[in-house]
């Protein structure tokens, strides 16, 4: 039996082996309110954070977690939080390629293990979807997420 407790509580419910979840929110407030329990568990656990986040939001988004008691800068300094910019991940090389997102989002959840974090915990927005950058055309939002959930089924 795996001594390390693999479970993810979220919303009240424990999520099995297969864990991704799309949530639609009607602000940036309710997101972080449905959220923050989810993102402080998994620090409580030393489990790795890796969030991409608008360029714009940022500053806001560390703010938001330093207010429920993460140590950002302590965290940052660790590894165990990553913070990236879409311009770093969905759109490198100016484009939005889905290859190299899937592949970025696999090298992400095996480095972590490699690293000494039991679980990693993922964090994206997809309101980059709607900016007009090449290689948006072809993006399906439902091919685009069931190709994430078996990316995280590493």
């Amino acid at each position: 039996m795996d001594p390390i407790d693999r479970s993810v509580r979220f919303a009240g419910g424990t999520l099995g082996r297969h864990r991704h979840i799309c949530a639609f929110f009607n602000s940036i407030d309710e997101e972080h309110r449905v959220l923050r329990s989810f993102i402080k568990d998994g620090f409580d656990r030393g489990e790795k954070a890796f969030h991409i986040v608008d360029p714009e939001l940022r500053e806001e988004h560390l703010k938001r977690l330093a207010d429920v008691d993460i140590n950002v800068e302590r965290a940052m300094g660790s590894g165990q939080l990553e913070v990236r910019l879409w311009q770093d991940c969905q759109f490198r090389g100016g484009r939005f390629d889905q290859d190299a997102m899937l592949a970025l989002i696999e090298e992400v959840l095996r480095s972590g293990p490699a690293a000494g974090y039991p679980l990693t915990r993922f964090l994206g927005h997809m309101e980059w979807a709607l900016l007009d950058k090449p290689g948006l055309d072809d993006l399906s939002f439902i091919e685009f997420e069931t190709l994430c959930v078996r990316s995280v089924e590493i």
